[in-house]
């Protein structure tokens, strides 16, 4: 859930003006106490403080010391947007385009995810170019889509860097580029994102935008394997069919070798 991963977010952005209180309720958060958490944080959350105000949505939100309620989530985070807080704004975004305990309002996840984007914050950015490649709740617009996945892949988000991979792959309402293709495939796999990591087995299993050259192939449809996407072990299994024993050897080595200096030196 992305929620889940914008609650660990606010911990290390927790700088209000009243630090010392605020960080009270981060230590009794992080120790899972998190009725003590409620307690620090809403009497500065009602003082106006954004990040308790936000801190206090995201626990209404995930049902964390108290009962889940979407629309106390929706309160407290509104209140932190009105004041700029792009985690709040993206957060809020996410529950107009779930609609989860209430109608689902993509304009309205829109109209947050945008604020937020325009902030440089690269989840809100990588969501807003979804909802204009899906044309959810916005007419389908794939350069738009693009200049928003870029934005958010320029800062390092692997899921914008694979959903560009993927544009450019295709060429729906774009010129296609494979070369731009496997360029963000391999940013994004070089995070360890799976998908992209069996996307670019596939690019160099078929020779598209590159050499073909199933021992690279193979090594990361390993590596796609190994982080957990079927598809990946799958694919190596078939492309090894087409391989020597040599090669295959090869390219479990260099799958090793790849993980262990954290996809720096990945023998391309």
């Amino acid at each position: 859930m992305r929620n889940i991963f914008i609650t660990a977010v606010f911990l290390a952005f927790a700088v209000p003006i009243s630090a010392q209180d605020f960080n009270r309720g981060v230590e009794a958060y992080r120790s899972g106490d998190y009725v003590t958490a409620m307690n620090v944080w809403r009497p500065l959350a009602e003082q106006g403080n954004m990040i308790a105000q936000y801190a206090l949505g995201v626990m209404y939100d995930l049902g964390e010391g108290v009962a889940k309620d979407s629309k106390e989530a929706i309160k407290w985070y509104s209140l932190a947007a009105e004041q700029g807080y792009a985690l709040a704004q993206y957060n809020l975004g996410i529950i107009y385009e779930i609609g989860e305990g209430f109608s689902q309002d993509s304009k309205e996840a829109i109209k947050w995810y945008r604020q937020a984007a325009a902030q440089d914050y690269a989840l809100a950015q990588y969501a807003l170019g979804v909802m204009y490649d899906l044309g959810e709740g916005i007419t389908q617009n794939s350069k738009e889509a693009v200049n928003w996945y870029r934005r958010s892949a320029d800062q390092g988000y692997a899921l914008a860097q694979y959903a560009l991979g993927v544009i450019y792959e295709k060429g729906e309402g774009i010129t296609q580029d494979y070369k731009q293709a496997i360029k963000w495939y391999r940013q994004a796999a070089k995070q360890g994102y799976a998908i992209a990591q069996y996307a670019l087995g596939v690019m160099y299993e078929n020779g598209v935008g590159v050499l073909q050259d199933n021992v690279i192939a193979h090594m990361w449809y390993n590596l796609s394997a190994a982080n957990g996407n079927d598809l990946g072990g799958k694919n190596r299994n078939e492309v090894a069919k087409k391989m020597s024993s040599e090669d295959i050897f090869k390219a479990k080595a260099m799958a090793r070798k790849c993980m262990s200096s954290d996809y720096k030196n990945c023998g391309e």
